[in-house]
């Protein structure tokens, strides 16, 4: 009897303590990692959502940007990170797939605690105006005829940007010349300068693009974009590929679950801020929540796919 009395009381202590600690959170300013540079879309994204999250929150979340090793620093960052919901981070594809390329400081399915999954990216390959290809088909055409001659720049090596134009490569029978960058500016700024030859990323090329300074030739999406309703999907040209890379938010493993529903809670809740949607209308970034338990086994599933995905293209790291 005084064991069970014991018990309980344990268990009381352990419950009360949690309630208690959810009633006093947050106390104090938020740090949300954005593992991407100053003043790309994904960037600027991010700032809208961590002042929409933090209206919920009635506290500031903080952006701390942490650029390289594509997206992944964040993550990294949670590994030794308290799990007390003070720290946070954005969490790209590149998470999961990332540890099959390289040897990684971060085990995505054991160091992370998985909140809620938030929206995802419209990618496209563009060229510059003055560019010979119009078409997708053009480029692809002339890159069978010029091995290894078309560059294309992406947002880092084992981003989604890199590895879907990798598929289309070994789809096409083509082979191109990648050249990585640190984020979407530095990639835009080298196609318009004329030192590669097309850019795959995300929608940070839509200003030159509606310019006329880029052409955009084919967009990754399950269907065509409301922006550009011209412009063909992958599917469309012929190759069976969806690539919109949806993200979400994360903590460090061992996070109070409490604690996690108020993070969850207030993200959600922001999702329907009038300034947040219009940040993910200006930037092509459609709504894609998940709970933190679908997210998780989001994350389980991907991790396992861009396994695959990766020995298929013959990229996968013998850690």
């Amino acid at each position: 009897m005084n064991v069970a009395r014991k018990a309980l009381g344990l268990l009381a202590a352990v419950f009360f303590s949690s309630a208690a600690l959810a009633q006093a959170f947050p106390s104090k300013p938020i740090t949300l990692i954005c593992p991407w540079p100053v003043g790309g879309s994904s960037d600027l994204v991010m700032r809208s959502i961590a002042e929409a999250a933090g209206k919920q929150l009635n506290q500031t979340v903080i952006i701390e940007n942490r650029p390289g090793a594509s997206g992944t620093l964040g993550a990294v960052a949670m590994v030794n990170a308290k799990p007390d919901g003070y720290t946070l981070t954005q969490t790209p594809i590149t998470v999961f797939r990332i540890p099959h390329l390289q040897k990684v400081a971060f085990d995505p399915m054991k160091d992370l605690t998985y909140l809620i999954g938030l929206t995802g990216y419209t990618f496209g390959v563009v060229v510059r105006g003055d560019a010979q290809w119009k078409t997708f088909k053009e480029l692809i055409d002339y890159a069978k005829a010029n091995p290894g001659k078309v560059s294309y720049g992406t947002p880092g090596a084992g981003t989604s940007l890199h590895i879907t134009m990798e598929e289309i490569a070994a789809e096409a029978g083509v082979k191109f010349l990648h050249v990585p960058f640190k984020g979407v500016a530095e990639n835009i700024q080298a196609l318009i300068g004329g030192h590669i030859d097309v850019t795959a990323d995300s929608t940070g090329w839509a200003s030159q693009v509606d310019s006329g300074r880029a052409r955009l030739l084919v967009t990754w999406g399950g269907e065509r974009t409301k922006r550009w309703p011209t412009v063909p999907t992958l599917r469309e040209v012929g190759y069976n590929i969806v690539s919109d890379s949806p993200y979400g938010i994360a903590g460090p493993k061992g996070m109070d679950p409490a604690v996690a529903k108020i993070i969850h809670d207030a993200f959600r809740r922001a999702l329907d801020d009038p300034n947040l949607l219009k940040a993910f209308e200006r930037y092509d970034q459609p709504v894609k929540y998940l709970s933190g338990a679908d997210y998780t086994a989001y994350g389980r599933k991907q991790f396992e796919q861009d396994r695959v995905m990766m020995e298929k293209l013959g990229l996968k790291a013998n850690n």
